[in-house]
């Protein structure tokens, strides 16, 4: 039986579907949720216990960590599937040779050089290099109507984008940051399969970040919503079977353009000017456990065959389904939550710091009203429990 290692910060979607399948698994990630299936082969950075802080993602995640302690797995396995937070180019060039998926995706996850490969062709935002905060002031002096924005060039979920405004105080090193138009309007996503000879869009769907929330111009992403209809994108548009059809056209055109291959991602954002392509996402998606609702079908064997060179057929889609990450809005130590639709749940006891992730609601439903309603109503139960049990006065 072959083995295959799932790395990345959280594996534990990935985890169920690859139990499934005919492999030997092993797991490196982050995270291990409570809910996480537990395997012989795995191994997990942050251990949860009683009454200790799980701290801050931001501050204590490092991929080459990751790396550094999957070492003997990386060596013993015969195929790695690289997850959120785990670059491939991160492997030295050996280990590449083991990735079910994009091996060299410089130019896609270099923000700028992905710019500078599709301005032009497709409709994007003005986007520069910079070397400091001056800069990106001197250069928005030239735009004086355009708002800007600082974004790693490398990076995903939306962390550390942030308004350039006279408050920015931001330091790095040079190449850290691009300056780019901030454009304004709905988030939108695209998820394909690709062989070598082949793109196929799996379905198109309505990517949400904090701003749809609470309007505090956070860019961090939240969940998606699919498939993508007159209901779920949640604001007026003039012909929902056009957007589709132009998001399924641009993402195969994009995947092509980059000899994407596997599960792989677009983010848009559609305002009256048209539709922004604002980055690829050349691995397994956020949206993968909706998918999977969504169609009934296994999006990690779905991956590894596209890979193999053979892409499933694409069922229609049976029910909405919606994800939503909940930020903890206060420090909380946690306990068991009576709720049938969440998941990556904090051990009992560990303790999650204010703005941290604390759990995901997940839910399928054949009416998009009812579905939305599920999902927010234990939204609200959620953050009502934590408020209850926040440990520090606010």
């Amino acid at each position: 039986m072959k083995k295959l290692l799932l790395i990345g910060i959280d594996t534990r979607s990935m985890l169920n579907s690859a139990l499934k399948l005919n492999y030997t698994i092993f797991s490196t990630s982050y995270f291990s949720t409570s809910d996480t299936p537990t395997i012989k082969n795995q191994k997990v950075v942050l251990k949860e216990e009683n009454d200790v802080s799980c701290g801050s993602f931001e501050d204590n995640f490092d991929s080459q960590h990751l790396l550094e302690i999957s070492r003997d797995y990386i060596d013993e396995v015969d195929y790695i599937i690289p997850i959120s937070g785990v670059s491939p180019n991160d492997f030295p060039k050996k280990d590449q040779k083991k990735i079910l998926g994009n091996k060299d995706v410089k130019d896609v996850e270099n923000k700028q050089r992905f710019y500078k490969k599709i301005k032009g062709e497709f409709l994007t935002p003005l986007t520069f290099s910079i070397t400091d905060i001056d800069d990106a002031f001197e250069i928005s002096k030239n735009y004086p109507n355009t708002q800007f924005i600082l974004k790693p060039v490398k990076g995903s979920g939306g962390y550390d984008i942030n308004l350039l405004n006279n408050d920015a105080i931001i330091e790095f090193n040079e190449n850290d940051f691009i300056l780019q138009e901030y454009v304004s309007g709905i988030n939108l996503s695209s998820s394909l399969l690709c062989s070598k000879s082949e793109a196929k869009t799996i379905m198109n769907t309505r990517l949400l970040t904090m701003n749809d929330f609470e309007k505090n111009n956070s860019f961090i992403y939240v969940g998606n919503i699919l498939p993508l209809t007159d209901e779920s994108i949640m604001t007026p548009v003039k012909n929902i079977d056009e957007l589709n059809d132009e998001m399924k056209n641009t993402s195969e055109k994009l995947a092509r353009r980059f000899n994407l291959i596997g599960s792989n991602g677009v983010d848009y954002i559609l305002n009256e000017k048209g539709l922004y392509a604002i980055e690829i996402n050349p691995r397994l998606q956020g949206t993968f456990e909706c998918i999977e609702m969504s169609l009934g079908i296994n999006m990690l064997d779905a991956h590894i065959k596209s890979c193999f060179g053979e892409i499933i057929d694409i069922p229609e889609a049976k029910y909405y389904s919606y994800k939503k990450i909940i930020y903890s809005p206060a420090r909380m130590k946690y306990e068991k939550i009576d709720l049938d639709n969440i998941y990556d749940l904090p051990h009992i006891g560990s303790i999650t710091e204010k703005s941290q992730p604390l759990l995901t609601i997940i839910d399928k439903d054949e009416s998009f009203k009812k579905l939305y309603e599920k999902v927010e109503s234990a939204s609200e139960k959620v953050n009502g429990f934590v408020k209850k049990h926040q440990l520090d006065e606010e």
